[in-house]
């Protein structure tokens, strides 16, 4: 008897799934991460403009999200947030 071989258990298939996989985890852990930082500046009382809520959602860089987790804690105004940062 032949065995049959579907196109999504061969090996090509496969790794563009884990990629796509692992693409998926990562915009996830962004989104998250994006999420604590507007959680902390809304926690901190702090008002939370369109503009600033829209540039946060939108970023996928890991780093500036983390950066930005910090300056959350400490910032006056929401805004204050992007200081520093490179245009």
């Amino acid at each position: 008897m032949m065995s049959t071989k579907y196109f999504f258990d061969h090996p090509f298939a496969v790794k563009e799934r884990e990629e796509g996989q692992e693409e998926g985890r990562e915009e996830g852990r962004a989104e998250d991460r994006a999420e604590v930082v507007l959680e902390i500046l809304e926690a901190r009382e702090l008002s939370v403009p369109p503009s600033v809520r829209e540039r946060v959602s939108a970023c996928t860089d890991m780093d500036q999200l983390k950066a930005w987790t910090h300056r959350a804690l400490h910032v006056t105004d929401a805004a204050d947030l992007f200081d520093g940062d490179e245009a």
